[in-house]
């Protein structure tokens, strides 16, 4: 849901992170701790991306404003700042950090920059693919002192108020919060929009700040990765109503679902 707010330029900021594509098949490195990167695909965490198209489609609404994508990480996460430009974000900025399983750590690296800055709303997936931890959204909006709302299917801003939608159990929870606010933000009604070639090209063009991440020490360590183990081959064990006293056995004595 959107609404004109033409009367106020809305500046959004949406936090995006490089995680791998969904459907690569991950390999353990050496040491056992972290991920083999290489041939794997990274994308922009798909929650990340219904944050990107909410922001894009509130300053549509709204006529005016700007939308900057904002990523902690390596030299390779300005791919995954290009590829938000690309939808049509208009601005990127790069915090080069250390990514790590600590939600906290990250929370106070980006709440550091975004204390610098005027923007009505920061947007964030609701989680990202990697970690699922669902902790940085709501750590940066108790950092730098504004309301959050979490897990938002969609909203509308006007006079100065976010108003937001959230699927729950039988229904939908409306929650209004003043701006600036920090906005979680899950699957709703609307698809991330493909980029365009000409949206393509533009991002060649707009511009990425490179800036040194704050300092946050990581309180967290992987110690071991672990692949989940092969599935046991299948097997038949009869055919037509007679398999099923049998089949029903090893689901409760083998399989214990029963």
């Amino acid at each position: 849901m959107f609404e004109d707010t033409r009367s106020h330029p809305l500046n959004i900021i949406v936090c995006i992170k490089r995680t791998p594509d969904t459907e690569t098949r991950v390999r353990i490195a050496d040491g056992g701790a972290s991920i083999d990167p290489s041939g794997v695909k990274f994308i922009v965490s798909p929650y990340d991306e219904f944050a990107v198209e909410n922001a894009l489609r509130t300053k549509e609404a709204a006529g005016n404003g700007t939308v900057t994508v904002l990523t902690l990480g390596d030299a390779a996460s300005q791919e995954t700042l290009r590829s938000a430009l690309a939808m049509g974000a208009d601005a990127g900025i790069l915090l080069e950090g250390e990514v790590t399983q600590d939600g906290l750590a990250t929370a106070k690296a980006i709440a550091a920059e975004l204390e610098g800055h005027t923007a009505d709303l920061v947007l964030l997936g609701v989680k990202a693919a990697d970690d699922d931890q669902q902790q940085v959204g709501p750590m940066v909006g108790t950092l730098l002192g504004r309301p959050c709302v979490t897990a938002v299917s969609g909203f509308s801003v006007a006079d100065g108020v976010a108003t937001c939608h959230r699927e729950v159990e039988g229904g939908t929870e409306v929650v209004e919060v003043s701006l600036p606010a920090v906005l979680t933000i899950t699957k709703g009604d609307f698809e991330p929009r493909y980029a365009s070639l000409k949206g393509i090209m533009a991002a060649k063009r707009k511009p990425i700040e490179q800036k040194t991440a704050a300092s946050a020490e990581s309180r967290l360590r992987t110690v071991s990765l672990e692949l989940p183990p092969e599935r046991p081959e299948g097997r038949i064990v009869g055919e037509g109503a007679d398999a099923a006293p049998e089949l029903a056995r090893l689901l409760r004595e083998e399989a214990k679902v029963l």
